[in-house]
């Protein structure tokens, strides 16, 4: 039995139920047949949300299924309580990160909302959740796309008004460059056509009221032909000029050899992907581009800008901009971003760079005091993608997670489960990136199944809180160990937190004040921890605490 009466440490009593609520005793089933509880329909709508690729599949439900319970909760929640739909969307878009799931449920949540503006100029529930939940310009044809191909031409006013107040926010010469496509079934021409936004001032120094007014003409005229560049779009027109210099090889290598050239190409808002088109990505091409590009451009790239042979002065320049704590911050890119990044990046250079990006991007989770049991589940619907285009799967998202609460709380105690469990010990100040390479080449080593319960009871010795990363499909009675009902494993005042990758429907264990369900792997949600065992009440991640 491990010591636990170091000085100071108690077993932790929380005083606050978490905000993922369940019934009260066992009402259905997990696919793989152990008993679990149905959530309230908030409960299940974060918890699908946050772990949600919209028309995606996962292990155990298809995409139609899973987008049909996910728009069917919107619809609950929109009438049940609009203000917290109204809260919840525009988190999950520009907190969680969530896309295409945002868009989806703020179409959907208008349509139940969809209510006009009221007397006095105040603005809509419907039209105040679709416009602050479309962020990035390429969402409000996104949006409009979603209604039309589900609903017809007919979109209700309230909607309407979202998606162009969106349009005027979003609508620029850049962001037409980078978001336009032909590819597009709904082009931004479409949207302004469809629903008339008024050119606005972006502020009293740059005349955008004239410039967008010129940049809506020009989409909607140049659409189908070919269309004179009006003076006020500068952007585009030089960009249109040297689009056409570049396709002469010739005139490409001398233009790659300017001094200037990265002025040039940020002038012209020429991204990466245009460049390329007009010729090979060599080491010239790259060194060009590189100071213009974005942070997730930057990140997805390590590994051309290795095979190109980019100077070293370049290579510190990609560094200094990887490790910038005020970049990772307005990247928002997901932590696991960067293992996928350490994973596909062939050089040394990048791993010291990664790593420091990866310490800011989870800064919020806590050094927890005391001993803490981490379970990992590496059974084979962990190893399932968390989108189709993604090279990221749950358990690697897990493990990560895993091995930085391991780095950081006082006595961690890592274990990853299936039909077995292994222990993976994880000594301080390690690098989190390369330790969680080590524990992902684990995955098989004790099965393939999903035996939580019994990983539980095997593995508990006392520690003073339980976290267990899993999609929560436990196995059931007569499934090897013969499973059971997690929450039971050991004793009731030690807290258990679980962290739900996948959103499944059903969940493994009842909530109470000492057993937690959470959903989406960012820091912010582990942050929650310390705040329960403090006996805080526990909120909603957009809640002030």
């Amino acid at each position: 039995m491990a010591k636990l009466n170091k000085k100071g440490v108690k077993t932790a009593k929380p005083s606050a139920i978490g905000f993922i609520r369940t019934a009260t005793a066992p009402d259905t089933k997990t696919f793989e047949g152990a008993a679990a509880w149905s959530r309230d329909a908030k409960s299940d709508l974060f918890l699908l949300a946050v772990t949600n690729f919209y028309g995606e599949d996962t292990f155990y439900e298809k995409a139609g299924d899973r987008n049909q319970r996910y728009i069917e909760l919107i619809h609950r929640v929109a009438r049940e309580d609009p203000a917290w739909l109204g809260a919840f969307l525009p988190w999950l878009r520009r907190t969680a990160n969530i896309r295409t799931a945002a868009v989806v449920g703020a179409v959907e949540g208008a349509r139940v909302l969809a209510l006009p503006d009221q007397p006095g100029g105040q603005v809509g529930p419907a039209r105040r959740l679709v416009r602050e939940t479309l962020l990035r310009a390429d969402e409000p044809a996104e949006a409009m796309t979603y209604w039309l191909s589900t609903y017809g031409k007919k979109i209700p006013n309230p909607i309407r008004r979202g998606i162009r107040d969106a349009a005027q926010r979003l609508y620029t010469e850049r962001n037409y460059i980078k978001w336009d496509s032909d590819q597009k079934s709904i082009r931004m021409a479409d949207v302004v056509e469809l629903v008339h936004p008024v050119p606005v001032d972006q502020s009293k120094f740059d005349h955008r009221n004239r410039t967008q007014s010129a940049l809506f003409k020009y989409m909607i005229d140049s659409r189908h032909r070919p269309t004179e560049v009006p003076d006020e779009l500068n952007m585009i027109r030089y960009r249109q000029v040297l689009l056409g210099d570049l396709r002469n090889p010739a005139e490409r290598r001398k233009f790659l050899e300017d001094p200037k050239v990265g002025e040039v190409l940020a002038q012209a808002g020429m991204t990466w992907e245009a460049l390329s088109s007009s010729g090979p990505m060599n080491k010239e091409a790259w060194e060009s581009i590189i100071p213009s590009m974005g942070y997730m451009a930057l990140l997805r790239n390590l590994r051309n800008f290795s095979e190109a042979g980019i100077s070293k002065e370049l290579v510190a320049y990609v560094v200094s901009r990887l490790s910038d704590p005020e970049q990772v911050a307005r990247s928002r890119q997901l932590p696991y971003r960067f293992l996928t990044a350490y994973l596909e990046a062939t050089n040394t250079n990048w791993a010291h760079a990664l790593e420091t990006a990866l310490d800011l991007s989870t800064q919020n989770i806590p050094a927890l005091p005391g001993s803490t049991l981490v379970l990992v589940d590496t059974s084979s619907s962990m190893t399932h993608k968390v989108s189709a285009k993604s090279k990221v799967t749950h358990v690697m998202a897990g493990a990560l997670f895993a091995i930085t609460l391991a780095t950081k709380g006082e006595r961690v105690d890592l274990r990853g489960y299936a039909d077995g469990v292994f222990r993976h010990p994880v000594g301080k100040g390690v690098s989190v990136l390369r330790e969680a390479d080590k524990f992902m080449r684990r995955i098989g080593e004790v099965g393939h199944g999903t035996q939580t319960a019994m990983s539980l009871r095997a593995t508990w010795n006392g520690h003073h809180r339980v976290v267990i990363v899993t999609d929560g499909q436990t196995f059931g009675p007569g499934r090897g160990w013969g499973g059971g009902d997690v929450g039971t494993q050991i004793p009731s005042n030690v807290p258990i937190y679980a962290f739900n990758t996948t959103g499944y429907a059903p969940a493994m264990m009842e909530t109470t004040k000492t057993r937690h369900e959470m959903g989406g792997l960012t820091d912010h949600t582990f942050a929650i921890i310390p705040l329960v065992e403090a006996g805080q009440q526990a909120k909603w991640p957009w809640e002030e605490q």
